[in-house]
């Protein structure tokens, strides 16, 4: 199990991989690798296939607009690579990683499971109210809620950690996280603010995979990855 973990951490993303733009580490993060150390041992991986961006001060959907700081998203403030967690309606978290820039975030929307499926399935079935309904892999981590509850996500164990140091979890490249051809970029999911704002392309995903949250039809736009990676 040491040597397993040792392979998994030295492919992990250093501090110079998040000191960049929100927007492009949005798109840089995917096909990239989370991975999750459980406490008991498990370690949980999954390709990360839809993020959206929170730029911070002027964004008027973002938890930091116009600078403000609270008790809740102080982890947009500290350095990039910080994990912020938050909850949502009450009862769901969502995981964010700070980006460059005061109050600037990145949000996981969706994850393609790798790695100890059964392990998410199990962690997914205590939430759901049916426990026996039958759950696709696919279904496992689609959604900013079901990835947190997947990987076992939480304010109390994740929130304010540091992804380049922390062993509970990190990010990490591999061999096909290069293999991507086309992200798609669109309007974030859910935003109720100003309508400039909810309607800004803040959103990326992976063209074609069956893991992403919602598949636009309309309002979207095609940039092949290697632009992408062309910028870093």
């Amino acid at each position: 199990m040491f040597t397993y973990i040792i392979s998994y951490i030295k492919k992990r993303l250093n501090a110079q991989f998040y000191e960049t733009p929100c927007e492009e580490l949005a798109m840089s993060l995917l096909g990239k690798v989370l991975v999750r150390r459980l406490d008991d041992g498990p370690i949980i991986r999954g390709r990360i296939v839809e993020t959206e961006s929170y730029l911070g001060h002027d964004d008027a959907a973002s938890l930091s607009f116009k600078g403000k700081v609270t008790p809740r998203n102080e982890p947009m403030f500290m350095k990039p690579g910080t994990a912020f967690v938050y909850m949502t309606y009450g009862m769901y978290h969502c995981f964010n990683i700070s980006s460059k820039g005061d109050g600037a975030s990145v949000l996981l929307r969706a994850v393609e499971p790798l790695d100890n499926l059964n392990t998410m399935t199990s962690l997914r079935k205590q939430f759901r109210k049916c426990s026996k309904t039958v759950m696709t892999n696919k279904d496992l981590c689609n959604g900013p809620a079901k990835l947190c509850i997947s990987f076992a996500i939480d304010i109390k164990s994740c929130n304010k950690q540091d992804l380049t140091s922390w062993d509970g979890m990190w990010v990490e490249e591999d061999e096909n996280s290069k293999l991507i051809d086309t992200i798609v970029c669109s309007p974030r999911i859910g935003i109720k603010c100003e309508k400039m704002w909810q309607d800004k392309f803040l959103r990326y995903y992976i063209r074609d995979n069956p893991c992403v949250s919602k598949i636009e039809k309309t309002k979207m736009n095609e940039l092949k990855y290697s632009q992408i990676e062309n910028i870093k």
